[in-house]
C-alpha cells in the first residue's frame, strides 16, 4: 500500500512538472481585452483570424469579439486552412457561415487573396489575429500584407493584434525576395527569416512604403506586454496552437526555415508525412551513418546530425524503408537554421554524386523553390558546384541592411 501511495505521489509530482510554465507575457488580444476594446467601439468590425487567435485561456478571438457586449463583429476572413483551421493545405477555402456564431466567413484563400470591396462595404475595420511562424515563406504574412492594401484601396483601418515571432527577434538569415520572386509564398521584398513580429512587419510595410503601389493604409498595432526579442516562443509560457498541419509544436517554428526550401522539391521526406515534420532528411539511396559523419564533419554551430531509419505514413517516400538524418538544434541561438538544407544538399551530392539534387529533382518544381528562396540566383549557383560556400555570401547579402532598416520599427527590446 505504501508503495502505491509512493507511485501515485511521484505521478502527481510528475503531472504537475509537465504543466505549462507560467504565462509570461500577453498577447495583441489580451491587451485589447484588458482595454475594454476600447478601438473597435462604435465601429463595424471584420476580423481575420484562424485558430491560432485565441487568448491566453484559449478562448478564439472569434468568440471573445462576438461575445463583448460593445464590439459590432459583422464578417470573418479566412486565410489559408480556414478560420476554424478545417482545411486542408493548399486546399481552396470556400465563403461560408460560421457555424458558431453565424457570421458570414470570406475566403481569402479561393478565387481571391485579397479582400474584394464588396467584401469589405459592410466593415469599417478589420482586425487581424494570427499566430505567424517568423518565415517569408509561410503564407498568413502574405494574407495581411494584402489585407492592408485592401484596406488603403478601400478606406478601411487595420489593427494587427500583435503576437511573439516564434524564432525570437534576432533571427534574420536570407536575401530578400527579388522581382522575378515575388509570390503568395514571398509576397514581400524582405528576407526569409526577417526578425520582426506580426505588428512590426505591417508597421514596416506601411512605413516603407512595400505595399503594391506604395499605398499605406490607417494602421494601428495593439502591442504585446512582456515578450522580449530574445525570447523564441517555448519561453513565453503561451500554449501552442498548430498554425498548420505540419507545425504541430512551437519547436516546429525553429525547424521548417530548416528544411522547407528544399522541401519544395519533393525530392526528399523531410519528416513531412512522419512523426517530426521539417526535422530530418531522408531517402532509400542514403546511407545514415555516412551521411550523419560527413555532416558532423562540417561542425556546424549549435547542430547535431543523428542517423536514423523510418516508413513515412505518407507524402514523400510513403512506405518505403528511408534512411537519413534526423536534425537535432543544441543551441539555438547559434544554429544557422536556413543554412542547413544546403550543407545537407551539398553531402548528398559529395557522397552520391549521381544524386546532386537539381540533376535530378523534378524540374517543374524548380519555380516553386525559387520563389520560396526569393531569388532563382540560389538554385542557380549552388547547381554549378553543389557547394554552399558558392551561395553564402548571396543568402546574407542583404541581411545587415535589413537589420538596421527594421530596427526603426521594433516596438521591443
Amino acid at each position: 500500500m505504501k508503495k502505491i501511495m509512493t507511485i501515485c505521489l511521484i505521478c502527481i509530482l510528475c503531472g504537475s512538472m509537465v504543466q505549462a510554465q507560467k504565462i509570461r507575457i500577453k498577447t495583441g488580444i489580451e491587451v485589447l481585452k484588458e482595454q475594454n476594446f476600447k478601438c473597435l467601439e462604435g465601429k463595424r468590425v471584420g476580423l481575420i483570424t484562424n485558430p491560432t487567435g485565441v487568448d491566453n485561456h484559449m478562448k478564439s478571438t472569434i468568440d471573445i469579439l462576438h461575445e463583448a457586449p460593445n464590439v459590432n463583429l459583422v464578417a470573418l476572413y479566412s486565410p489559408e486552412h480556414g478560420v476554424r483551421g478545417d482545411v486542408h493545405a493548399g486546399d481552396h477555402v470556400t465563403d461560408m457561415k460560421d457555424a458558431s456564431t453565424g457570421l458570414p466567413v470570406y475566403s481569402l484563400y479561393g478565387s481571391t487573396r485579397k479582400a474584394t470591396p464588396e467584401m469589405l462595404k459592410d466593415i469599417d475595420v478589420l482586425v487581424y489575429d494570427i499566430q505567424d511562424i517568423g518565415c517569408r515563406s509561410f503564407t498568413y504574412i502574405s494574407t495581411m500584407g494584402l489585407a492592408m492594401e485592401a484596406a488603403a484601396e478601400n478606406g478601411k483601418e487595420l489593427i494587427v493584434l500583435d503576437r511573439p515571432n516564434p524564432v525570437g527577434g534576432l533571427k534574420i538569415e536570407g536575401n530578400l525576395t527579388e522581382d522575378d520572386c515575388v509570390s503568395f509564398v514571398s509576397q514581400f521584398k524582405i528576407p526569409y527569416l526577417y526578425g520582426l513580429t506580426c505588428g512590426e512587419l505591417a508597421l514596416m510595410l506601411n512605413g516603407e512604403k512595400m505595399l503594391k503601389e506604395g499605398k499605406q493604409c490607417k494602421l494601428q498595432v495593439v502591442k504585446m506586454k512582456g515578450w522580449k526579442r530574445k525570447m523564441d516562443y517555448t519561453q513565453t509560457g503561451l500554449q501552442w496552437v498548430p498554425s498548420s498541419p505540419h507545425i504541430p509544436h512551437p519547436h516546429s517554428a525553429f525547424f521548417y526555415p530548416v528544411s522547407g526550401i528544399l522541401g519544395e522539391l519533393g525530392y526528399m521526406s523531410i519528416g513531412v508525412g512522419y512523426t517530426i515534420p521539417f526535422q530530418m532528411f531522408a531517402a532509400p539511396w542514403v546511407e545514415a551513418e555516412k551521411l550523419a559523419e560527413n555532416l558532423n564533419n562540417l561542425n556546424v554551430p549549435g547542430v547535431i546530425f543523428r542517423p536514423m531509419y523510418l516508413k513515412p505514413f505518407y507524402s514523400v517516400g510513403k512506405g518505403e524503408l528511408l534512411q537519413g538524418v534526423q536534425v537535432h538544434i543544441m543551441d539555438f541561438g547559434k544554429a544557422p537554421l536556413s543554412e542547413i538544407q544546403f550543407l545537407v544538399m551539398q553531402e548528398v551530392a559529395a557522397l552520391y554524386p549521381d544524386r546532386a539534387v537539381f540533376d535530378h529533382a523534378d524540374k517543374g518544381r524548380f519555380s516553386m523553390f525559387d520563389k520560396v528562396s526569393g531569388s532563382k540566383q540560389i538554385r542557380e549557383r549552388f547547381s554549378k558546384r553543389n557547394r554552399w560556400e558558392d551561395v553564402r555570401d548571396y543568402w546574407y547579402k542583404d541581411v545587415e541592411n535589413f537589420r538596421k532598416l527594421s530596427k526603426q520599427y521594433y516596438l521591443y527590446k
